[in-house]
């Protein structure tokens, strides 16, 4: 019976040696903003302001991630988009459609819901969107789509060494490199990988403990 206290005793300790390494160097938690309607309309689907997510910083983000980074006009404003394209590649926004070196990111069909509802940034009742899978990388993700688009601005970034573009997940109320343009890669220092709970908290099941693409 001792040695099994022991034991247990030993094992906590190395799981909390382990939390602690891995909060220090590794892994942060950090709560969206619900303050700030812009940020919040543009990463649906995806997340949604007052999640508690955590974010992976060991080692630098992927080409395709979900990535957080100070915004280049505002650092002290962070930003949340897909860092598509790389160094001298071009990156081309339209409307729903992302293009990289004139090579649209392909399709993948309907998200297992295939339908949200946002809050325009402008403020106003709710609008439903369609949800979309999108592949960047080999990395699928859920895409807003955007059936209007004639009123949505368009932009073409050619990016220099150090350079990536950032693309918001909803392609219908964006808030990326279209507004301030190609980001320094060396800020986007952490990948939002895992949300533990919604903004409803706990209790709210559908969004606890899932993996964020």
């Amino acid at each position: 019976m001792r040695a099994l206290g022991r034991w247990l005793l030993w094992s906590f300790v190395g799981l909390c040696v382990l939390f602690g390494f891995l909060r220090a160097t590794a892994i942060r938690a950090w709560r969206v903003p619900t303050g700030d309607p812009y940020l919040e309309a543009s990463i649906a689907p995806s997340l949604r302001g007052g999640d508690l997510i955590l974010l992976w910083r060991f080692t630098p983000p992927a080409y395709g991630a979900l990535v957080l980074c100070p915004e280049p006009k505002h650092p002290e404003r962070a930003v949340i988009g897909r860092m598509i394209g790389e160094e001298r590649n071009t990156v081309r926004i339209e409307g729903t459609h992302v293009f990289v070196n004139e090579r649209q990111l392909s399709s993948e069909g309907a998200c297992a819901d295939d339908h949200f509802k946002v809050t325009p940034p402008q403020g106003g009742p709710e609008v439903e969107q369609r949800c979309s899978l999108e592949v960047a990388n080999g990395i699928i993700h859920p895409r807003g789509e955007a059936e209007a688009t004639a009123d949505l601005a368009k932009a073409e970034l050619e990016l220099k060494p150090g350079e990536v573009a950032l693309v918001s997940d909803n392609r219908r109320y964006p808030y990326d490199s279209r507004d301030y343009g190609p980001v320094d890669r060396s800020t986007c220092k952490e990948t939002v990988f895992f949300r533990l709970v919604g903004r409803e908290g706990f209790f709210d099941v559908s969004r606890r403990f899932q993996y964020v693409r």
